[in-house]
């Protein structure tokens, strides 16, 4: 993992983007907010209907965009094993569509409240046998 201090959309237009969201797919606050603003796609996103643990993803331009289905309604607060196994379908869709850079905020850490240091080890845990370099703003 790499960290990078500045804007999260700054990062080269190629990296595929990730974020947590719940299942009701609501975005209004923190940065699904201006995920939601910059990407659109609400629609295209339930339409696909997953499910808390899954991954939903859109495709803009060159890149992914992860959805990170962490928990049910927008209100709810994410477990560790959620965003594990959010992390784990957005890994294999990485290694079915040969995507090798990832760029992301500090997933569940904002408004969701997860604590960073256990929230990197999954991270690291989930990626450690792909090519995937995970960069972190």
């Amino acid at each position: 993992i790499v960290y990078i201090k500045g804007d999260l959309f700054t990062c080269p237009g190629t990296d595929s983007l990730a974020h947590c969201i719940s299942e009701d797919c609501h975005m209004s606050a923190g940065i699904a907010a201006i995920f939601k603003k910059k990407f659109g796609g609400v629609q295209e996103l339930l339409n696909q209907k997953k499910k808390t643990g899954d991954v939903a993803v859109l495709q803009r331009d060159n890149r992914y965009v992860y959805y990170l289905i962490t928990k049910n309604k927008y209100f709810h607060k994410p477990t560790y094993g959620n965003l594990q196994k959010s992390l784990e379908a957005m890994k294999l869709h990485c290694m079915n569509n040969g995507v090798t850079c990832i760029s992301m905020p500090k997933i569940g850490c904002g408004l969701d409240r997860l604590d960073w240091n256990k929230v990197s080890t999954v991270l690291e845990e989930v990626f450690e046998d792909t090519d995937v370099s995970i960069t972190v703003y």
